[in-house]
Protein backbone atom coordinates (compact mmCIF):
# COMPACT_ATOMS: atom_id res chain seq x y z
CA UNK A 1 0.00 0.00 0.00
CA UNK A 2 1.71 3.35 -0.61
CA UNK A 3 3.05 5.78 1.94
CA UNK A 4 0.46 8.99 1.73
CA UNK A 5 2.20 12.30 2.73
CA UNK A 6 1.39 15.18 3.53
CA UNK A 7 2.75 16.39 0.23
CA UNK A 8 0.27 14.39 -1.48
CA UNK A 9 -2.72 17.42 -0.29
CA UNK A 10 -3.13 19.89 -3.27
CA UNK A 11 -1.36 22.80 -3.08
CA UNK A 12 -3.95 25.18 -2.33
CA UNK A 13 -4.57 23.41 0.11
CA UNK A 14 -1.29 22.98 1.34
CA UNK A 15 -0.90 26.56 1.19
CA UNK A 16 -4.27 27.43 2.74
CA UNK A 17 -2.43 25.04 6.01
CA UNK A 18 0.80 27.36 5.86
CA UNK A 19 -0.27 31.07 6.21
CA UNK A 20 -2.21 29.68 9.12
CA UNK A 21 1.09 29.14 11.20
CA UNK A 22 3.22 31.57 13.14
CA UNK A 23 6.55 32.82 11.39
CA UNK A 24 8.79 30.40 13.47
CA UNK A 25 6.87 27.47 12.70
CA UNK A 26 6.56 28.42 8.81
CA UNK A 27 10.04 28.95 8.49
CA UNK A 28 10.98 24.89 10.35
CA UNK A 29 8.28 23.96 7.88
CA UNK A 30 10.10 25.18 4.43
CA UNK A 31 12.97 23.48 5.89
CA UNK A 32 11.54 19.43 5.53
CA UNK A 33 11.03 19.01 1.57
CA UNK A 34 11.23 21.07 -1.39
CA UNK A 35 8.09 21.10 -1.93
CA UNK A 36 7.01 22.75 1.06
CA UNK A 37 9.83 25.68 0.88
CA UNK A 38 8.61 26.82 -2.16
CA UNK A 39 5.01 27.20 -0.61
CA UNK A 40 6.54 28.67 2.47
CA UNK A 41 8.29 31.16 0.31
CA UNK A 42 4.79 33.26 -1.01
CA UNK A 43 5.76 36.54 -0.15
CA UNK A 44 2.18 37.46 0.60
CA UNK A 45 2.33 34.86 3.88
CA UNK A 46 5.22 36.39 5.02
CA UNK A 47 3.38 40.05 4.52
CA UNK A 48 0.66 38.78 6.14
CA UNK A 49 3.05 37.54 9.07
CA UNK A 50 5.05 40.83 9.24
CA UNK A 51 1.71 42.73 9.55
CA UNK A 52 0.26 40.91 12.07
CA UNK A 53 3.95 40.85 14.53
CA UNK A 54 4.68 44.59 13.61
CA UNK A 55 1.24 46.03 12.57
CA UNK A 56 3.35 49.68 12.04
CA UNK A 57 4.98 48.19 9.11
CA UNK A 58 1.66 48.58 7.59
CA UNK A 59 1.72 52.48 7.74
CA UNK A 60 2.82 54.79 4.80
CA UNK A 61 5.73 56.51 5.41
CA UNK A 62 5.61 60.46 4.51
CA UNK A 63 8.56 60.97 1.84
CA UNK A 64 7.66 57.56 0.06
CA UNK A 65 4.12 57.43 0.46
CA UNK A 66 4.11 53.58 1.09
CA UNK A 67 4.74 51.20 3.64
CA UNK A 68 8.02 49.97 4.19
CA UNK A 69 6.85 46.44 2.64
CA UNK A 70 6.00 48.11 -0.16
CA UNK A 71 9.94 49.03 -0.73
CA UNK A 72 10.70 46.85 -3.90
CA UNK A 73 14.02 46.24 -1.54
CA UNK A 74 12.47 44.46 0.97
CA UNK A 75 11.69 41.13 1.06
CA UNK A 76 8.81 40.04 3.67
CA UNK A 77 10.51 37.16 4.66
CA UNK A 78 14.04 38.54 5.08
CA UNK A 79 12.66 40.98 6.79
CA UNK A 80 10.95 38.53 9.08
CA UNK A 81 14.08 36.69 9.64
CA UNK A 82 16.23 39.63 10.69
CA UNK A 83 14.12 41.40 12.92
CA UNK A 84 11.71 38.38 14.81
CA UNK A 85 14.92 36.93 16.53
CA UNK A 86 17.00 38.71 18.79
CA UNK A 87 20.43 40.23 17.06
CA UNK A 88 23.71 38.61 18.82
CA UNK A 89 25.58 40.72 21.37
CA UNK A 90 28.93 40.51 19.58
CA UNK A 91 27.85 43.00 17.10
CA UNK A 92 31.40 44.73 16.65
CA UNK A 93 32.34 47.33 14.89
CA UNK A 94 36.38 46.63 13.71
CA UNK A 95 38.40 48.36 11.21
CA UNK A 96 37.28 45.54 8.88
CA UNK A 97 33.75 47.76 8.62
CA UNK A 98 35.56 50.89 8.93
CA UNK A 99 34.61 51.29 4.89
CA UNK A 100 31.52 49.89 5.24
CA UNK A 101 28.47 51.62 3.74
CA UNK A 102 26.58 53.41 6.28
CA UNK A 103 22.85 53.67 5.65
CA UNK A 104 21.36 57.12 4.47
CA UNK A 105 18.03 56.57 5.77
CA UNK A 106 16.65 54.76 8.75
CA UNK A 107 13.19 53.48 9.20
CA UNK A 108 11.48 52.87 12.85
CA UNK A 109 8.49 50.79 13.21
CA UNK A 110 7.43 51.35 16.66
CA UNK A 111 4.73 49.52 18.62
CA UNK A 112 3.11 49.44 22.25
CA UNK A 113 1.14 46.80 23.28
CA UNK A 114 -0.62 46.08 27.13
CA UNK A 115 0.60 42.94 28.57
CA UNK A 116 0.66 40.56 25.41
CA UNK A 117 -2.92 42.05 23.78
CA UNK A 118 -2.58 41.41 19.79
CA UNK A 119 -3.61 44.87 18.96
CA UNK A 120 -1.32 47.59 19.87
CA UNK A 121 -2.26 50.73 21.79
CA UNK A 122 0.28 52.65 19.45
CA UNK A 123 1.75 51.98 15.88
CA UNK A 124 3.55 54.68 14.37
CA UNK A 125 6.33 54.74 11.47
CA UNK A 126 9.07 57.65 12.05
CA UNK A 127 11.72 58.48 8.94
CA UNK A 128 15.26 59.69 10.08
CA UNK A 129 17.42 60.87 7.47
CA UNK A 130 21.06 59.93 8.77
CA UNK A 131 23.45 61.55 5.77
CA UNK A 132 23.91 65.30 7.08
CA UNK A 133 26.96 66.02 9.18
CA UNK A 134 24.66 67.14 11.82
CA UNK A 135 23.36 63.75 12.60
CA UNK A 136 27.03 62.05 12.21
CA UNK A 137 28.31 64.06 15.12
CA UNK A 138 25.44 64.40 17.01
CA UNK A 139 24.35 62.26 20.10
CA UNK A 140 21.85 59.49 18.31
CA UNK A 141 18.28 59.87 19.13
CA UNK A 142 15.12 58.60 17.31
CA UNK A 143 11.59 60.32 18.62
CA UNK A 144 8.74 58.33 18.00
CA UNK A 145 6.71 60.55 20.27
CA UNK A 146 7.75 64.07 21.39
CA UNK A 147 6.98 65.85 24.60
CA UNK A 148 5.74 69.10 22.80
CA UNK A 149 2.88 66.31 21.32
CA UNK A 150 1.78 63.69 23.40
CA UNK A 151 0.01 60.74 22.13
CA UNK A 152 -3.58 60.23 24.60
CA UNK A 153 -4.04 56.06 24.57
CA UNK A 154 -7.68 54.90 26.33
CA UNK A 155 -7.39 51.74 28.56
CA UNK A 156 -9.61 50.17 31.23
CA UNK A 157 -6.55 49.45 33.52
CA UNK A 158 -2.87 50.74 33.17
CA UNK A 159 0.22 49.41 35.04
CA UNK A 160 3.47 50.45 33.50
CA UNK A 161 4.89 47.21 33.87
CA UNK A 162 2.24 45.56 31.50
CA UNK A 163 3.48 47.97 28.64
CA UNK A 164 5.53 45.88 25.81
CA UNK A 165 7.47 48.22 23.15
CA UNK A 166 8.90 46.80 19.58
CA UNK A 167 11.38 48.73 17.71
CA UNK A 168 12.21 47.80 14.35
CA UNK A 169 14.81 49.23 13.21
CA UNK A 170 15.00 48.53 8.76
CA UNK A 171 17.45 50.32 6.23
CA UNK A 172 15.17 50.70 3.35
CA UNK A 173 17.84 50.87 0.63
CA UNK A 174 19.76 47.27 1.76
CA UNK A 175 15.98 45.54 2.65
CA UNK A 176 18.29 44.51 6.17
CA UNK A 177 16.35 45.19 9.73
CA UNK A 178 17.42 44.56 13.67
CA UNK A 179 15.08 44.32 16.62
CA UNK A 180 16.53 47.09 18.85
CA UNK A 181 13.98 46.81 21.83
CA UNK A 182 13.49 44.11 24.81
CA UNK A 183 9.95 43.80 24.40
CA UNK A 184 9.58 43.26 28.05
CA UNK A 185 10.14 46.27 29.97
CA UNK A 186 13.90 45.63 31.60
CA UNK A 187 13.07 48.73 34.41
CA UNK A 188 10.58 51.15 35.66
CA UNK A 189 11.54 54.47 36.92
CA UNK A 190 10.01 57.86 38.17
CA UNK A 191 11.21 61.02 36.66
CA UNK A 192 12.65 62.86 39.58
CA UNK A 193 11.17 66.28 38.86
CA UNK A 194 8.01 65.48 36.87
CA UNK A 195 7.23 62.42 38.91
CA UNK A 196 5.88 61.12 35.15
CA UNK A 197 6.84 57.17 34.70
CA UNK A 198 9.70 56.31 32.78
CA UNK A 199 9.42 52.82 31.51
CA UNK A 200 12.88 51.77 29.67
CA UNK A 201 13.97 49.06 27.00
CA UNK A 202 17.19 47.80 25.95
CA UNK A 203 19.44 45.67 23.73
CA UNK A 204 23.21 45.30 23.75
CA UNK A 205 25.17 45.45 21.05
CA UNK A 206 28.84 45.49 20.48
CA UNK A 207 29.30 47.07 24.37
CA UNK A 208 26.94 49.84 23.77
CA UNK A 209 23.69 49.98 24.76
CA UNK A 210 20.36 50.99 22.86
CA UNK A 211 17.69 51.92 25.41
CA UNK A 212 13.82 52.54 23.69
CA UNK A 213 12.10 54.71 26.74
CA UNK A 214 9.03 55.20 27.14
CA UNK A 215 7.62 58.45 29.10
CA UNK A 216 4.07 58.34 30.10
CA UNK A 217 1.73 59.35 32.62
CA UNK A 218 -1.93 58.20 33.54
CA UNK A 219 -4.71 61.51 33.65
CA UNK A 220 -8.33 60.92 34.25
CA UNK A 221 -8.08 57.26 33.38
CA UNK A 222 -6.62 57.85 30.16
CA UNK A 223 -2.91 56.74 29.58
CA UNK A 224 -0.56 59.59 28.00
CA UNK A 225 2.34 58.87 26.12
CA UNK A 226 4.61 62.02 26.70
CA UNK A 227 7.58 60.81 25.07
CA UNK A 228 9.08 57.43 23.24
CA UNK A 229 12.35 57.71 22.25
CA UNK A 230 15.54 55.30 21.42
CA UNK A 231 19.13 56.68 22.33
CA UNK A 232 22.52 54.62 22.44
CA UNK A 233 24.90 54.91 25.39
CA UNK A 234 28.75 53.52 25.58
CA UNK A 235 30.05 51.01 28.88
CA UNK A 236 31.30 54.68 30.38
CA UNK A 237 27.83 56.09 30.12
CA UNK A 238 28.29 58.77 27.57
CA UNK A 239 26.02 59.15 24.62
CA UNK A 240 27.05 57.47 21.09
CA UNK A 241 27.02 59.71 18.33
CA UNK A 242 25.29 59.19 14.78
CA UNK A 243 28.03 57.51 12.69
CA UNK A 244 28.96 55.48 15.44
CA UNK A 245 25.47 54.30 16.08
CA UNK A 246 24.78 53.33 12.39
CA UNK A 247 27.97 51.38 12.66
CA UNK A 248 26.96 49.70 15.30
CA UNK A 249 23.40 49.20 13.55
CA UNK A 250 24.69 48.43 9.90
CA UNK A 251 27.17 45.47 11.69
CA UNK A 252 24.05 44.28 13.79
CA UNK A 253 21.89 43.88 10.54
CA UNK A 254 24.70 41.98 8.93
CA UNK A 255 25.53 40.05 12.04
CA UNK A 256 24.32 36.62 13.39
CA UNK A 257 21.06 36.30 15.38
CA UNK A 258 20.17 34.26 18.76
CA UNK A 259 18.12 31.09 18.98
CA UNK A 260 16.57 31.44 22.37
CA UNK A 261 13.05 32.13 21.55
CA UNK A 262 11.21 33.37 24.13
CA UNK A 263 13.94 33.14 26.62
CA UNK A 264 15.65 35.56 25.06
CA UNK A 265 13.06 38.35 26.66
CA UNK A 266 14.40 37.57 29.60
CA UNK A 267 17.84 37.32 29.18
CA UNK A 268 18.02 40.70 27.36
CA UNK A 269 17.03 42.00 30.94
CA UNK A 270 19.96 40.20 32.33
CA UNK A 271 22.42 41.46 29.88
CA UNK A 272 21.09 45.25 30.57
CA UNK A 273 21.41 44.63 34.40
CA UNK A 274 24.85 43.31 33.76
CA UNK A 275 25.72 46.36 31.59
CA UNK A 276 24.55 48.95 34.64
CA UNK A 277 26.53 46.92 36.73
CA UNK A 278 29.50 47.32 34.66
CA UNK A 279 29.11 51.52 34.05
CA UNK A 280 28.78 51.36 37.54
CA UNK A 281 31.94 49.52 38.39
CA UNK A 282 33.72 51.82 35.53
CA UNK A 283 32.70 54.73 36.89
CA UNK A 284 33.35 53.70 40.43
CA UNK A 285 37.08 52.66 39.33
CA UNK A 286 37.49 55.88 37.33
CA UNK A 287 36.23 58.19 40.22
CA UNK A 288 38.80 55.91 42.79
CA UNK A 289 41.60 56.43 39.91
CA UNK A 290 40.49 60.46 39.90
CA UNK A 291 41.17 60.76 43.85
CA UNK A 292 44.43 58.42 44.23
CA UNK A 293 45.50 61.57 41.35
CA UNK A 294 44.23 63.96 43.70
CA UNK A 295 46.47 62.85 46.45
CA UNK A 296 49.45 62.38 44.78
CA UNK A 297 49.24 65.84 43.12
CA UNK A 298 48.84 67.09 46.69
CA UNK A 299 51.82 65.14 47.81
CA UNK A 300 53.77 66.52 45.61
CA UNK A 301 52.62 70.35 46.09
CA UNK A 302 52.93 69.63 49.70
CA UNK A 303 56.46 68.70 49.11
CA UNK A 304 57.76 71.22 46.94
CA UNK A 305 56.02 73.75 49.27
CA UNK A 306 58.01 72.62 52.39
CA UNK A 307 61.22 71.90 50.34
CA UNK A 308 60.91 75.60 49.53
CA UNK A 309 60.68 76.53 53.12
CA UNK A 310 63.39 74.33 53.84
CA UNK A 311 65.42 76.74 51.22
CA UNK A 312 64.51 79.77 53.07
CA UNK A 313 65.01 79.02 56.72
CA UNK A 314 68.41 76.99 55.51
CA UNK A 315 70.13 80.06 53.80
Amino acid sequence: MPTTTVEDLPADVLACALRRLDGPSLAAASCATAGLRALAADPETWRALCLAQWPSLGLETLLEKHSILGSPAVSPQRLFADAFPFPSTSTSTDAAAADQCLPGELVSAVDIYQNGTPRPLFSRVVETSTSSSWFLASPFRVDAVECKDPVPVRVASFSPAELELSWIVVDPRSGRAVNVSSRRAVAVDRHWYTGETLVRYAVVLGGSKFEATVTCSEEAGCLSLREVSLTVEDADGAAVSGEGSLRLLAAAMEGPRRKGGERERYEAKRMYEEFVRSKRGRKESKARREVLVDLCCSAVSAVAVLSFLASVVLR
